[in-house]
């Protein structure tokens, strides 16, 4: 296989994650619906219209399917019938004559980094991946107006690098690892940590592909000639930009998204608390600060066994059975200096409105969490200017100033016990109130099952102003057929209790889309039928990602049914 990146760590990662599979020969699986010689007709169509070296089909489908995959969870193997890596608009467009023409339904992804969501691999075996990391321009990034427009194969690690090259005054929002698509974690609601870090909600407008071909831009970029376009996601009519996130109902190939000014000043703070039930107090009080403004930005909370993933195994932490015991996360407290909650948050802009909002929430946390240690770094730029992301220490700074990393890959192999184990994880992620009362609750009720299982609570939560998303990550040895199984029934545990309180995951696996779909039930799943409906006059042939966060094509429902 061609590398996927230039960047070498992102590569030796990328060479790593598909190094080891639990599986085998990839076997060969075609289309629903699609006979060898209609298959055979079509792939050699795609490869005169793409050429021989971007079409991909079996033994070098091993990048295409999910690295994580347990074979235990029930659901037959995620295996693509083909991949193709289209690196042009009229490039993906000739692709979708081809596949509408033999009605294959195709998989689409930017850089296929989701791991532990299923990450390349697609819905249903024998769809075609489509796959969009040869589209990798960085189209525009203006310096004045502070937003970039990149194709899907931009990753955060090239837009930074672009930054920093070009010496322009702005921060790109980074997720926890640089080697993910800028539009792809975007377009599934992922999350940065700096001002512009809740990525879906700072783009301003984009480019789609139809599944017919045709291409639309939404917003002010859907005028030929605006000088507002990519400035705001203010548009005249039904906003649609919407309808392509977390969704298959076309192919975004380019977005504009907002970037960070570089500030004067950045304060590094934190505030960490010894007992388990004080979580309740962070949600309130954080809660409070975050709804009123004073910390205008996610506010990130870690429980101490997942922080403790970065910095050893758990056979290092404990050497006995089962999860670590509460006794021992006491002393890690010490060796590890946070709390057994600890929360994490930045302050930027001016120094002097920094250190305002900074007074405030040491006087409402004095007041109302006074058996919590608050701390905090300033950092600001040299001679009242604005503070290069570089000289932020990397304790303080790394994604946290916009400088991309790779810093939690350490974490998957948290469990593993031989030479030859091979870390994975997966993840139970719903969205929660963000209520102190509920919060703690459901973190003794998640603590619980996992205990269940002999697995520690390895878990943190975004604060936003009204609400929390709450990532259990589930890591285990993907070797070790008992440990797939207790991550599995960890799992299903967590959707099962979460769904009984009312949460539902803000991001699914392939094969958990369908469950997590069938909690939306208002009036016998209207929202569906809505979606749905927009499905069948988009897509009549169904092509585009069929089944996709639970939504299906006519044509192809019965999969649903039947998987």
């Amino acid at each position: 296989m061609p590398p996927k990146y230039a960047n070498p760590l992102y590569q030796a990662a990328h060479d790593e994650a598909f190094s080891n599979p639990i599986l085998g020969k990839i076997e060969q699986v075609l289309p629903p619906d699609v006979s060898q010689d209609d298959f055979d007709t079509a792939l050699s169509q795609i490869v005169k219209a793409l050429g021989e070296d971007a079409v991909f089909t079996g033994d070098n489908l091993k990048e295409y399917v999910d690295p994580y995959e347990i074979p235990e969870s029930g659901h037959e193997r995620n295996v693509p019938s083909a991949a193709a890596c289209p690196s042009s608009v009229p490039e993906l467009q000739a692709l979708l004559r081809v596949v509408n023409e033999h009605k294959i339904p195709v998989w689409t992804f930017s850089r296929g980094k989701n791991f532990g969501y299923g990450g390349p691999a697609p819905r249903y075996p024998g769809f075609f991946a489509l796959d969009l990391h040869r589209m990798n321009k960085i189209l525009e990034v203006n310096e004045k107006f502070g937003y970039a427009v990149v194709e899907p194969g931009v990753t955060f690690g090239d837009l930074y690098e672009y930054c920093a090259r070009e010496k322009l005054k702005l921060w790109p929002s980074v997720a926890s690892l640089g080697w993910g698509s800028v539009i792809g974690n975007t377009l599934d609601r992922g999350l940065g940590f700096i001002p512009t870090g809740v990525h879906h909600e700072n783009v301003t407008d984009m480019e789609v592909i139809l599944a017919n071909g045709d291409v639309v831009r939404t917003g002010q970029y859907s005028m030929s000639t605006s000088p507002s376009a990519h400035k705001t996601k203010l548009s005249f009519g039904p906003s649609v930009d919407g309808l392509f996130m977390q969704s298959n109902l076309g192919i975004v190939t380019k977005m504009a998204i907002n970037l960070t000014p570089q500030p004067q000043a950045y304060m590094a703070c934190s505030f960490d608390v010894p007992e388990f039930d004080h979580v309740e107090a962070i949600v309130d009080v954080f809660g409070e600060l975050r709804r009123n403004g004073t910390i205008p930005h996610v506010v990130y909370v870690f429980y101490i066994a997942e922080w403790a993933t970065i910095f050893g195994k758990h056979s290092e932490w404990w050497q006995g059975e089962g999860p670590i015991p509460d006794w021992r996360l006491k002393e890690m407290q010490n060796d590890l200096d946070v709390g057994i909650w600890t929360v994490k948050f930045g302050l930027y802009g001016p120094t002097q409105v920094v250190k305002a909002q900074y007074d405030e929430v040491q006087r409402v946390v004095a007041k109302r969490a006074p058996f919590g240690r608050l701390r905090q770094t300033l950092f600001t730029g040299k001679d009242g200017g604005l503070l290069e992301a570089t000289a932020v220490s990397p304790l303080h700074g790394g994604i946290r100033v916009g400088i991309p990393s790779m810093w939690n890959i350490p974490m998957v192999n948290y469990y593993n016990r031989r030479d030859d184990s091979v870390g994975a994880h997966g993840a139970y992620s719903p969205i929660v109130p963000l209520d102190g009362k509920t919060v703690l609750e459901w973190a003794i009720a998640a603590k619980a099952i996992c205990a269940s299982q002999g697995l520690d609570l390895l878990c943190d939560f975004f604060m936003h102003e009204r609400y929390a998303i709450f990532v259990a990550m589930l890591c285990f040895d993907k070797t070790s057929p008992e440990q797939r199984a207790s991550v599995d029934k960890v799992f299903r545990k967590l959707f099962e209790e979460g769904s009984r309180r009312g949460f539902a995951k803000y991001r699914a696996h392939i094969n958990h889309m369908d469950m997590n779909a069938e909690l939306f039930d208002f009036n016998n799943h209207a929202y569906r039928r809505l979606v749905e409906t927009l499905k069948e006059s988009l897509d009549p042939n169904g092509i585009l990602s069929p089944g996709k966060m639970g939504v299906w094509p006519e044509r192809l429902k019965r999969l649903r049914e039947n998987k």
